[in-house]
């Protein structure tokens, strides 16, 4: 403790010594490891203020307590101040600032930068030209959104490539039944058809009320052309974006368009929730949990919605903030906000009125949310607290790693990695692995060569690889544990590992070392978070082997074709998106595929429409 306070004081007395200026801090542990990266308009109140006695949060004594030196920069101005900040925070990734999770985990829409732009879910942003839409909450806002958008303006929702396509077939079902505008039948221009994905862009954005103005505009057009369907098009759309307003839930006046942010803090977690709120309706929400590490003070929240925003492909003229965030960093936030919009945005905080109703209701969402949060960590906590007692592991195994082999004879023999993080699949961290060195079907082999290519990445400076498990779990008995800790040993690692051990109906039934069986059949929760893990993991590696089989089994449907190897077959299946729309290709469509060429192209068209003789196997 002593230690403690002579650090403090030492801290403090080079805190004291800084100018009165804007600049960001870093704060370091004993290790030279950052932890925490903060900015101020002045660097000696505010750092200095960590090392004074007094009442701080649980997070930020925890901080302290491991700080060791700090480091500092001098910036201009707060602007620069703040840029730096979130520069920083990417690049170290402290433990004890609140960070936005990786937005490739969360779905957006993309509408592409084409003739005919498509409207796609997707889960990766890409540095391309298209229009990205989003984050949103989850898959299935995503999915009903471009469901409601395709249904709304006619959209074709079927996989024909536009112009290439139109006129070749006869039009599907949706167009004869009126659910789609019949681009493939020409009976929409090329002009026609990007103003209605202009007005699919806006309908994403929230903007119901400027789309239902250009469509009354242009119904009224067509109508004193006389061009009457076309009017009546119109006609039927304004009536379906009418459907659309009824179904969402209007929390404002029509004309609103304005995000509101609110937060609930307690000693175990921190929920950020934001209301997405487009032409007076609530267009979307989205929670951000940050656990006991990363709750914040206000001064973080600044950097945080400079970086959540910075994710957003619109941002609304207004801001309303249901916590006090000073006016200082409220002035600092919306210039901020503003320079990456490319416009005004106003952020205000409400203390009354309906605007600070509204702030009430976004933060009892995220109280609700943090509650569900919190009841569902704490019984994880406690199974995983089970399974620490039931295998005697002296700490909390919150980073599980799950491991599986299959095979379909001795060939693509594929093993499978599963991570679990307090009771949570962590989808991101999964990884399959080509078996290379073992010939045949040697499962210990097998596991062993699988362990031993995961571990050699436990030296990497960062990424999920760079993260020691604190339990590996071994879909096999005592045999696969055997061989896996004789490799543990060789490594000088102490990572305990376990079998999941099943029954005659292969269904989970123990743990095993490699000498005994540990029986978890009587603890439903302990029984029933081991079975899970047991079936994703086998789930997983199964369908990463049938992948590699369908991969192979496809290019070897083309490389029966003279002059037509792997990596020809492997550009013909990419560029035209699958074995089916290679059949149906014309030579022109095969030529046009770089490093394909005429002959090339002619020779697989003849072998598809009976030119050649077929092989069994090109089915």
């Amino acid at each position: 403790m002593s230690e403690i306070v002579s650090v403090r004081e030492k801290l403090l007395e080079k805190a004291n010594g800084l100018p009165l200026c804007p600049g960001v801090y870093i704060m370091r542990d004993g290790s030279g490891k950052v932890v925490y990266v903060g900015k101020s308009r002045k660097l000696r109140n505010r750092v200095s203020q960590y090392f004074q006695n007094g009442e701080k949060n649980r997070k930020t004594e925890r901080m302290v307590a491991s700080v060791r030196a700090f480091d500092y920069y001098l910036c201009d101005n707060e602007m620069e101040a703040l840029s730096l900040e979130n520069t920083l925070i990417k690049q170290y990734t402290p433990k004890y600032n609140i960070r936005l999770k990786d937005a490739k985990s969360y779905p957006y829409i993309k509408i592409t930068a084409e003739e005919y732009p498509r409207m796609l879910f997707t889960r990766q942003r890409g540095a391309d030209k298209a229009k990205y839409f989003g984050p949103y909450s989850g898959s299935g806002t995503a999915y009903a959104l471009i469901g409601l958008v395709n249904k709304t303006l006619k959209l074709p929702t079927c996989k024909r490539s536009f112009p290439r396509d139109i006129g070749r077939e006869r039009p599907c079902i949706y167009y004869q039944i009126g659910r789609c505008s019949g681009v493939c039948a020409g009976a929409v221009t090329a002009e026609e058809y990007r103003e209605t994905m202009r007005n699919a862009a806006e309908l994403l954005e929230g903007k119901n009320a400027d789309v239902r103005r250009r469509l009354e505009a242009q119904m009224t057009a067509y109508a004193e052309e006389e061009r009457y369907e076309a009017a009546a098009k119109c006609r039927d759309t304004l009536r379906a974006l009418g459907a659309i307003r009824e179904k969402q839930k209007v929390v404002a006046s029509p004309d609103t368009e304005q995000d509101v942010v609110a937060m609930y803090s307690d000693d175990l977690c921190t929920c950020i929730s934001v209301f997405f709120i487009r032409g007076g309706i609530l267009h979307d929400t989205r929670e951000m949990i940050c656990g006991a590490e990363g709750i914040p003070e206000p001064e973080d929240m600044t950097a945080f919605l400079t970086e959540f925003y910075r994710q957003q492909a619109y941002i609304p003229p207004e801001v309303l903030i249901g916590f006090d965030l000073g006016e200082e960093d409220c002035a600092l936030l919306s210039d901020s906000l503003s320079a990456l919009a490319g416009r005004r945005i106003r952020i205000r905080v409400p203390e009354k009125g309906v605007k600070h109703t509204l702030c009430e209701l976004v933060k009892k969402n995220a109280a609700e949310y943090a509650r569900q949060y919190e009841a569902e960590t704490g019984q994880k906590e406690s199974i995983l607290a089970e399974l620490a007692h039931k295998l005697g592991l002296e700490v909390l195994p919150e980073r599980i790693e799950a491991y599986d082999i299959s095979n379909l004879g001795t060939e693509h023999v594929t093993a499978g990695m599963i991570v679990s993080v307090n009771g949570v699949f962590r989808k991101s961290d999964y990884r399959s692995f080509k078996i290379r060195t073992v010939e045949g079907t040697d499962d210990y082999a097998s596991m062993r060569e699988t362990l031993a290519r995961r571990l050699s990445h436990l030296s990497d400076e960062s990424g999920s690889f760079a993260q020691v498990p604190d339990l590996i779990l071994l879909d096999g008995g005592r045999g696969h544990v055997s061989v896996v800790r004789e490799l543990l040993e060789e490594l000088g690692l102490a990572i305990p590992v376990f079998g999941m051990v099943k029954d005659d109906y292969h269904k989970t039934r123990a743990l095993c070392t490699d000498t005994d069986e540990i029986s978890i059949a009587k603890d439903r929760g302990l029984f029933t978070m081991i079975y899970k893990i047991q079936e994703e993991v086998h789930r997983y590696t199964v369908r990463c082997m049938e992948q590699a089989k369908r991969r192979t089994l496809t290019t070897s449907a083309l490389t029966v074709i003279p002059g037509i190897g792997e990596a020809k077959a492997k550009k013909i299946l990419l560029a035209l998106d699958g074995l089916a729309a290679v059949k149906q290709a014309d030579r022109a469509a095969l030529a046009a595929i770089p490093g394909i060429s005429a002959r090339d192209a002619g020779a697989v068209y003849a072998y598809y429409h009976g030119e050649e003789t077929k092989g069994e196997d090109a089915t």
